[in-house]
């Protein structure tokens, strides 16, 4: 599903769980929200993916919210980039920030 941040802004209490940054090529991220059990992905006002220059612009954008963890994802295609067969490799996670609890 799909949120803009004036969505976002208008829900009670607005929860983020998990922020993901997803590194994407072309030095571009853009964000993944986990909130009640439920994926959204940043949206501008045409419903079009938000993309970012920064994981950093990413944080400062969504910096009002209650995030409670955030994580950089980057998927990797080395397998395919050394000429070996596609693999299913989990993508590298890296947290930034988690709340304690």
């Amino acid at each position: 599903m799909r949120i803009t941040l004036d969505e976002l802004r208008r829900k009670q209490s607005a929860v983020i769980d998990l922020l993901e940054i997803l590194s994407l090529e072309g030095q571009h991220y853009m964000a993944r929200l986990s909130m009640d059990g439920q994926l959204f992905l940043l949206s501008d006002k045409h419903r079009t993916t938000s993309l970012f220059r920064s994981a950093w612009q990413i944080q400062d954008t969504l910096a009002s919210f209650d995030v409670r963890e955030t994580q950089v994802v980057h998927s990797s295609a080395y397998h395919e980039m050394v000429g070996m067969a596609p693999a299913a490799i989990e993508p590298l996670r890296i947290r930034v920030q988690r709340q304690k609890t």
